[in-house]
């Protein structure tokens, strides 16, 4: 039974069945290609430059270093870099001076009879 169903499922699948076809789509990618277009092995000697563009075979190549917006000047970034930096700082410097673990390393042991205030000298 096992037999007639399996040469069934072959002539449904063509060939060797599920196997073939998986092998096919997975070296065709469905057709989509490499996902990082084609590999262009270069014939000639390349510009000066080639390493700092990125051409991953789209229309646009574009720079792998990222020019800075001509929205923001140079000052105005020191300014933004020295206020999140000083935010920082003074958090940090806020949560030194209210460390409250540091000044009481331990907890402060419990003694029976009233923390034994007439043994340590108190009035009973």
């Amino acid at each position: 039974m096992a037999a007639k169903l399996s040469s069934a499922a072959a002539r449904i699948l063509g060939g060797n069945g599920l196997l073939l076809r998986g092998r096919s789509s997975l070296r065709h990618r469905s057709g989509m290609g490499l996902p990082v277009g084609k590999h262009i092995v270069p014939d000639k000697p390349l510009p000066v430059n080639d390493e700092l563009i990125w051409d991953n075979g789209t229309a646009y190549p574009e720079p792998c270093l990222d020019k800075l917006a001509t929205t923001v000047g140079e000052y105005e970034a020191l300014a933004w870099l020295c206020g999140g930096l000083g935010f920082f700082a003074s958090l940090g410097l806020l949560a030194v001076w209210n460390d409250k673990a540091s000044k009481i390393p331990f907890t402060p042991k419990v003694y029976p009879y009233d923390n034994l205030r007439v043994e340590l000298g108190g009035e009973p």
